[in-house]
């Protein structure tokens, strides 16, 4: 990869004690074996969802007929038979696990500090890779699927830079996991998940709930030669953003900027740490976020319809009619959605911000190196999640009302 893709920074000299995809927790200092170990501290708590307060509101996912299920559910289940049927029996094992299994709350975006469930993409045989990727590409859109797949091969392009951690830096160094049973009628779901690539995708009737997601990438562009060559990630997650922050005025200042800069000296601390900025990763599915940021009923005609473009971005990677009816309740609440911003605004700035509506989450990180040698967040390494606030993460709270209906 030449330098001018990532400013002339090089591989980070790092020993980090992986194995096997498995990073042994007990061989790191312990603050970090205590930052790493979130998700698996946590998975098994009460699921409440990401909140203000403490207290998910209620009424804002309705177990509604949307009209959805025949046109776009049919392929998907077809892409799921598919996929199961090159499936050994002994695979059958690891590939699958119950709907209301907890693992589906056991997942991040470094490194596992566990033996991960699911199958790994990259030790199964090609036609079995592919039905995977064929299921993955079914439920989301072309946009999300795009995203996922360069997300993925920019992980392998960064283990073609480094030359290290290969069981961890690959194309396909993910596992995948099927929930429940794949049905017209009953709930089931799928989770996609490794470095920088962790999705979950949950069928409730005719609903399909994408989140969390995480995606991310380090650099953001792969070189010019070799296998990757040209594939980038995140341009309009970027310049979305940085279109919204510059139609913001000096005047609205104080109601949307957290601070004007990422770098380490000027952050506080617990903002300054491995996580970057982000608050809603792994291992926070309960977390308690109090409104920051500027609300969309502050905003002017055309500021509100840069943070609607902006939301798009995220939404539509939603497969066509599903995207429709969760734009339609993002705009349902979007007075009371809050856009925040911390860091600069210029052509190379590094920048964090987030939108924080009742029915949806996302946070964009410029993140420091962690195998390239930046100590400062650049703008080529990004971490994005989105979520389904008041608790829906994972279909929850459509998953409590089909049960009550249909099943209490």
């Amino acid at each position: 990869m030449s330098d001018h893709i990532h400013r002339g920074y090089r591989p980070r000299n790092l020993d980090l004690p992986i194995l096997d995809g498995t990073l042994h927790a007990d061989l790191l200092p312990p603050a970090v074996a205590r930052e790493v170990s979130t998700a698996l501290r946590n998975h098994r708590d009460p699921y409440v969802g990401v909140t203000t307060d403490g207290t998910p509101i209620d009424g804002l996912y309705r177990l509604e007929d949307t009209g959805l299920s025949q046109l776009s559910h049919r392929k998907v289940l077809d892409a799921a038979s598919a996929y199961l049927e090159t499936l050994e029996q002994h695979q059958l094992l690891s590939a699958r696990l119950p709907m209301d299994s907890p693992e589906w709350r056991l997942w991040t975006n470094a490194f596992p500090v566990w033996t991960h469930q699911g199958l790994r993409l990259d030790r199964v045989e090609a036609r079995q890779r592919d039905a995977v990727l064929a299921l993955v590409e079914a439920s989301l859109s072309p946009d999300g699927y795009a995203a996922v797949r360069n997300a993925m091969k920019l992980n392998g392009a960064l283990g073609d830079l480094v030359q290290r951690y290969r069981d961890s830096l690959g194309e396909y160094t993910y596992h995948f996991t099927l929930f429940g049973e794949p049905s017209a009628d009953e709930p089931w779901g799928w989770q996609l998940a490794g470095h920088h690539v962790d999705v979950h995708c949950v069928f409730v009737g005719s609903h399909l709930v994408l989140a969390p997601v995480f995606l991310g990438a380090e650099p953001t562009r792969a070189g010019a030669q070799g296998p990757f060559a040209g594939v980038s990630a995140f341009e309009r997650e970027t310049d979305g953003g940085l279109a919204m922050r510059r139609s913001l005025t000096g005047a609205q200042e104080e109601r949307f900027l957290l601070g004007d800069s990422l770098r380490t000296a000027d952050l506080p601390p617990e903002l300054a740490g491995p996580n970057g900025r982000h608050v809603s990763g792994a291992g926070q599915d309960n977390l308690v976020l109090p409104p920051e940021g500027i609300t969309g009923k502050e905003l002017t005609r055309d500021q509100r319809h840069l943070l609607l473009e902006l939301a798009d971005v995220y939404i539509n990677r939603l497969p066509d009619g599903h995207a429709e009816h969760k734009r339609s309740r993002f705009l349902d609440h979007l007075d009371d959605t809050r856009f925040a911003w911390r860091g600069g605004h210029s052509d190379t700035s590094a920048f964090y911000y987030r939108v924080h509506s009742p029915v949806l989450l996302i946070e964009y990180d410029n993140h420091s190196g962690i195998f390239l040698d930046n100590d400062e967040a650049e703008r080529f390494h990004v971490h994005t999640i989105t979520r389904e606030p008041n608790g829906n993460d994972y279909g929850k709270n459509l998953l409590a009302q089909h049960y009550a209906r249909f099943h209490g």
